[in-house]
C-alpha cells in the first residue's frame, strides 16, 4: 500500500514538475545559446551584457519574492476550492509588480551610467553595458504582466500553459538575437544592442500569449477585472505578511548575488566573463532541478488548504530525497560536461581555463543549491513560514558569502576559481539550517481563512 501511495505521489509530483522543469530547462539553454551568441563578438561584450542584465536580475527576484509569498495563498486557496479569492490574489500581485516595475523602467532610464557603474569599472564594457540596459528596459513592464499570471496558473495546477507560452517567447527571442546581433536576413548588425531588442520582443510576446490563454480562452482563472481588483484592506493584509519576508528574501539575496557581481566584475574582463558563461552554463542543470520546489509549493499548499498538516510533512520529506538525488545526478552530468560546455565560448586560453574549473566548482555545490532552493522556496513557503527562511538565507548570504567574495577576490587575490569556491562553501551551513526546519515541523501553518470569499 504504502509504495503504491509513493507511485501515485511521484507520479503527481511528475506531472507538475515536468511542464516547469523543461520550461526553466529550455530557459537556461536558450539563455546559454543567447551568451554563446553574445559571446561571439568578444569577451568585452560578454561581459558588458552580463553586468546590464543586473538591475534586470534584481527586478526580476523582487517580483519572483513577492509573487511566490503571494503563491502560498494561491496553493492554499487552490487546495479549499476558492477561485475568487485566488483571483484575488492574483490581482492584488500584478498591482504591486506594475507599480514596482514602473520605477525600475524610469531608473534605467534616467539614472543607466550610474547603476551599471556599481558592478564594475572596466572601460570597454561599461558603454556597452548601458547601451543593452537602456534598450531593454520595456521589459520591466512585461514582467510585471507575466510573473503574476504565471503564478496563477502553476498554482491552480496547470503548470503545461506556461511551458507552452515561454517556449515560444524563449524560441522567439534566440530568433531575434541570430538576426539582430548579426545582422542576418538583411538585418542591420547591432550587436549588443540587438540581443536587447530581442528580449524586449520575445517579452512581448510572452505577456501577449499569457493575457490571451487566460482571459480569449477563458482560461478557470478568468473573470470579471473586479474579482481581480476587488482585494480590500482585509484581504491584502495577511497576504502581504507573509509576501514581504519572501520579497525581502529574494530582492536581498538577488542583491547579494549581485555583490558577488560586483566582486567578480572588479578583477579582469577575463575572470568576469568566466564567471557569466559559468553561470549560464550551470544554470541549464540547476534551474531544471528547482521544479522539484515549486512542485512542493503546489502540492504542500493544497494539502495545508485541506488541513492535512501530516500528509504536508509526509510530501517535505518524500520530495527532500528526490531533490538530493537530482542533485547528485545533476553535478555529476555537469562536471563531466564543463571541459565541453567551456570550449563553446570564444574565450582565450585562460579564459577557459577559469570556466572550466568554475564550472567543476558549481558542479560540487550543485546538490547544495538545490536543496537550498527547495527548502526555501518550496516547502518553507508553501507551509508560510516565509519569514523563518529570510533570516536564514540572507544571514548566510551577507554575513558569510558576501564578505567572503570581497576578501577572495580584492584582500587575497585569489584566482576567480577558488574565490568561487570559498563563496560556494559558505552555504554548507545554510543548507544543515534548513534541514533541520523541515524535520521540526515549525514550518507548517495554514495562513488562509477558508469562510471568507
Amino acid at each position: 500500500m504504502i509504495k503504491q501511495e509513493n507511485r501515485k505521489l511521484y507520479r503527481r509530483v511528475f506531472l507538475l514538475a515536468l511542464p516547469i522543469a523543461l520550461q526553466n530547462l529550455i530557459s537556461s539553454c536558450l539563455g546559454l545559446l543567447d551568451n554563446l551568441m553574445v559571446g561571439a563578438l568578444g569577451e568585452a561584450e560578454l561581459a558588458a551584457v552580463g553586468v546590464g542584465t543586473q538591475l534586470s536580475f534584481l527586478h526580476w527576484m523582487m517580483l519572483f519574492g513577492f509573487t511566490s509569498g503571494c503563491s502560498t495563498f494561491m496553493a492554499q486557496y487552490y487546495g479549499a476550492n476558492d477561485m475568487h479569492s485566488i483571483r484575488k490574489t492574483v490581482g492584488f500581485a500584478f498591482s504591486v509588480a506594475f507599480s514596482v516595475s514602473i520605477i525600475f523602467f524610469i531608473a534605467a532610464n534616467c539614472f543607466t551610467g550610474e547603476i551599471v557603474s556599481i558592478f564594475t569599472d572596466i572601460p570597454e564594457a561599461l558603454p556597452l553595458a548601458e547601451e543593452y540596459l537602456r534598450t531593454g528596459s520595456p521589459t520591466f513592464l512585461l514582467i510585471a504582466v507575466t510573473v503574476p499570471l504565471t503564478a496563477g496558473l502553476r498554482t491552480t495546477q496547470q503548470t503545461q500553459l506556461p511551458l507552452y507560452i515561454s517556449t515560444t517567447a524563449f524560441l522567439t527571442n534566440t530568433i531575434m538575437n541570430y538576426i539582430l546581433i548579426f545582422g542576418n536576413f538583411g538585418a542591420p548588425e547591432l550587436g549588443v544592442r540587438g540581443a536587447a531588442v530581442a528580449t524586449v520582443i520575445s517579452r512581448s510576446l510572452e505577456a501577449g500569449l499569457i493575457l490571451f490563454v487566460i482571459f480569449a480562452l477563458r482560461n478557470k482563472i478568468a473573470g470579471p477585472l473586479r474579482e481581480f481588483f476587488g482585494f480590500d484592506r482585509k484581504f491584502v493584509i495577511p497576504v502581504v505578511k507573509n509576501a514581504i519576508p519572501t520579497t525581502l528574501n529574494e530582492s536581498l539575496w538577488g542583491l547579494g548575488t549581485s555583490m558577488f557581481t560586483v566582486a567578480f566584475a572588479h578583477m579582469s574582463v577575463t575572470a568576469y566573463a568566466a564567471v557569466q558563461a559559468s553561470d549560464t552554463i550551470k544554470n541549464v542543470f540547476m534551474m531544471a532541478g528547482f521544479s522539484i520546489g515549486d512542485a512542493a509549493l503546489i502540492l504542500i499548499g493544497q494539502k495545508l488548504g485541506e488541513r492535512d498538516k501530516e500528509e504536508a510533512f509526509t510530501l517535505a520529506v518524500r520530495l527532500l530525497r528526490v531533490d538530493i538525488i537530482i542533485g547528485v545526478i545533476a553535478g555529476v552530468l555537469l562536471a563531466l560536461m564543463a571541459p565541453v560546455m567551456a570550449g563553446f565560448f570564444n574565450f582565450t586560453p585562460l579564459g577557459n581555463v577559469y570556466a572550466i574549473r568554475i564550472i567543476w566548482v558549481y558542479a560540487l555545490f550543485l546538490p547544495v543549491n538545490l536543496v537550498i532552493g527547495y527548502a526555501i522556496t518550496g516547502v518553507l513557503r508553501g507551509g508560510g513560514d516565509t519569514t523563518y527562511a529570510m533570516t536564514r538565507e540572507l544571514a548566510c548570504v551577507w554575513l558569510i558569502g558576501v564578505p567572503i567574495a570581497f576578501i577572495s577576490t580584492m584582500l587575497l587575490n585569489l584566482p576567480v576559481y577558488l574565490a568561487v569556491l570559498c563563496v560556494r562553501a559558505g552555504e554548507l551551513t545554510e543548507v544543515i539550517i534548513l534541514v533541520r526546519r523541515i524535520f521540526s515541523k515549525k514550518w507548517l501553518n495554514i495562513v488562509i481563512d477558508i469562510d471568507e470569499k
